[in-house]
């Protein structure tokens, strides 16, 4: 019986730690976990992720849609300017 149990334990973490957007997608931030309200625009999801988990081992979607991590972080809309020549000093 214990052998039965640690045999699904280890199945159980194989499973949660071999989703690629998970492993590889760096931090989840509050934006890719929360669910868009009605009127808001939907989430863009990381498809280079997506395939690599339908093709490595397709239970790990579950794991990482559950996470967020399947889905792009937001871009950050207050960029530093990047520098021109307007910025520049002419001398």
């Amino acid at each position: 019986m214990k052998k039965i149990r640690n045999f699904i334990a280890y199945c159980f973490i194989a499973i949660m730690l071999s989703s690629c957007a998970t492993l590889f997608g760096g931090p989840v931030s509050d934006y890719q976990k929360t669910k868009p309200a009605n009127g808001e625009p939907t989430r863009q999801i990381r498809v280079v992720a997506l395939v690599a988990d339908v093709i490595l081992f397709w239970p790990s979607i579950i794991v990482d849609f559950a996470t967020g991590a399947i889905y792009k972080p937001q871009k950050n809309e207050f960029q530093k300017p990047e520098k021109t020549k307007t910025n520049e000093k002419m001398y």
